[in-house]
């Protein structure tokens, strides 16, 4: 057992425990079998079935050949005989690799070929992309879910069924690797988390904190198993006696009424996902619903207070990665725009250029120190080269930039790589966006910086505006000229009805175009700044 030092990490049984992931499901299912685990629409599955069917497919897997420490690949969406598997293999000791299933082509296969897993099991819809590369793949069975005729492997179903519903006498350790998450990056290919089984306890451990879970609370759960704020909330559910109401994936036009659905107490944002809420047209029963908390992290300040009063709903903001367990500060206080304090088990620090620390709100970029041992990620699985990058003498630098007030509330400035190098001057992307996104017509934006015959760049605004809204480009630029400096003001506008985005909803700035052809260009409209006249 871990000492602590924290008081609050002391009186908390589950998140630093030495108890595992299939330990603490084994003990509650024997303490509280019949509370509810998750809903899926008119099913209901009790914490003791999940329990027992999650050790039948452990003995299934056994079965075929899986052993501890072999990797497991998941191209599965998101639903009840998926979230059994994820306990399933916790208990064998098996490192589950989820796959995000919208992955296709070379991004696929870097994924499975990097992963290198024993086995993999897919929902058959996946079968025909999964054909051209299994015959290159080390892999020794192929599990398919709800099979079709031409696939050949083993039925998901026959594991569901298998007779043997003891639990397996798998030797699992906290500090076992027990997954791998491959992050979702904007820039270049995704690199493989190395997560072990303390590391998603305390993450789970941090997401109650920051939902303010409660006895018989309902969370809305839309989040895919492919990224941490999804494997977090499975084991949030055993941790804390709370029910999840499974929806295929976020629907923003339908999260009100699947809310009231199901009694959902809380849903979780991340990204834009609040503003796309806000822009739905209002209605009546707007705040008809049972939903107490948001909580997430990227909430733009201009949106927290608009949403809360609209939807009578608080907002609880938070800052992560999934290197550092997922959480590293926590905003339960609604101090809009701000993500928070620091979890109590991490030490963060602003550092300049130079890596020495900064004072109160100079921004800088966030590094971060473990308070107690296990908490950020040994590295990125097969990639030194990355892991070296990001860990040093024990630090995680996160390359992303923040300020800290003397009261120890930080503030979110955007990524230390996303800005636009003009004229000699070196523009925060976050900064203008920010601008941008308080434009009540405009729903969300992404700015990137432009290449142009200078050798220099030029700041380009994508704009995803509100539905109806007859959003003009140069009213846009005029808005932004009265709050951001001449240099800062987008030269070229485009609007799109939506972003490509990774599994945490960012906008994927990577896959936006950098053409400009078909783009409003301030230079060509024949206005010119006022700061410039």
């Amino acid at each position: 057992m871990d000492a602590l030092r924290s008081t609050e990490l002391a009186g908390e049984p589950w998140g630093l425990s030495d108890a595992t992931v299939g330990e603490l499901l084994a003990a509650r299912a024997a303490s509280d079998g019949d509370f509810p685990y998750c809903r899926e629409g008119g099913r209901t599955v009790t914490v003791a079935e999940l329990d027992r069917e999650s050790n039948r497919v452990a003995n299934a897997l056994a079965q075929l050949g899986a052993r501890k420490g072999d990797r497991v690949a998941l191209m599965l969406a998101n639903s009840v005989e998926h979230f059994i598997l994820f306990f399933a293999l916790a208990k064998l000791g098996a490192c589950n690799v989820s796959v995000n299933v919208h992955l296709r082509g070379d991004s696929l296969a870097h994924v499975l070929r990097d992963a290198d897993p024993a086995l993999v099991v897919a929902d058959a819809e996946h079968g025909d992309e999964l054909a051209a590369l299994l015959p290159s793949l080390a892999v020794r069975s192929v599990i398919w879910r709800n099979p079709r005729d031409g696939l050949a492997g083993v039925d998901f179903a026959s594991l569901l069924a298998h007779g043997i519903a003891d639990a397996i006498p798998a030797q699992v350790r906290p500090e076992d690797m027990t997954a791998i998450i491959y992050t979702s990056g904007t820039t270049g290919m995704p690199k493989g988390v190395m997560l072990t089984d303390k590391m998603l306890r305390v993450s789970a451990w941090a997401a109650a904190r920051e939902c303010a879970a409660r006895d018989g609370d309902v969370l809305h759960m839309w989040e895919p198993l492919y990224h941490i704020g999804g494997a977090e909330v499975l084991i949030l559910a055993v941790q804390k006696r709370v029910t999840l109401a499974l929806v295929p994936r976020l629907r923003v036009s339908r999260l009100w009424a699947e809310a009231r659905e199901y009694g959902a107490t809380h849903i979780h944002f991340l990204g834009g996902i609040l503003g796309l809420l806000l822009a739905q047209p209002a209605r009546p029963d707007d705040r008809d619903h049972c939903v107490r908390v948001a909580w997430g992290g990227g909430c733009p300040e201009h949106v927290w207070k608009a949403f809360e009063e609209r939807f009578g709903v608080q907002i609880h903001d938070a800052y992560g990665m999934t290197e550092c367990s997922s959480f590293a500060t926590q905003n339960l206080d609604g101090v809009a725009g701000s993500i928070g304090k620091a979890l109590p088990y991490l030490d963060l620090t602003i550092v300049g250029e130079d890596g020495s620390a900064l004072g109160p709100d100079q921004p800088g970029e966030i590094r971060m120190r473990e308070k107690v041992p296990g908490i950020l990620t040994a590295g990125y699985w097969r990639n030194p080269e990355a892991t070296a990058e990001v860990l040093r003498d024990g630090e995680l630098r996160t390359g992303d930039l923040a300020c800290v007030d003397r009261h120890g509330y930080f503030r979110y400035l955007g990524r230390k790589k996303d800005s636009v190098r003009r004229r000699g001057e070196n523009i925060s992307a976050a900064e203008v966006e920010q601008v941008l996104d308080e434009h009540p017509d405009v729903v969300e934006s992404a700015v990137i910086g432009v290449r142009n015959d200078l050798a220099d760049e030029d700041v380009k605004a994508v704009i995803r505006p509100r539905p109806g809204a007859a959003l003009d480009a140069l009213a846009l630029v005029k808005w932004c000229e009265g709050r951001l400096a001449y240099f800062q003001v987008p030269r070229f506008v485009e609007f799109v009805e939506d972003f490509p985005r990774t599994p945490s909803q960012r906008v994927r700035k990577e896959a936006l175009s950098r053409d400009t052809g078909n783009c409003w260009d301030l230079e060509r409209s024949g206005y010119e700044l006022k700061r410039q006249r």
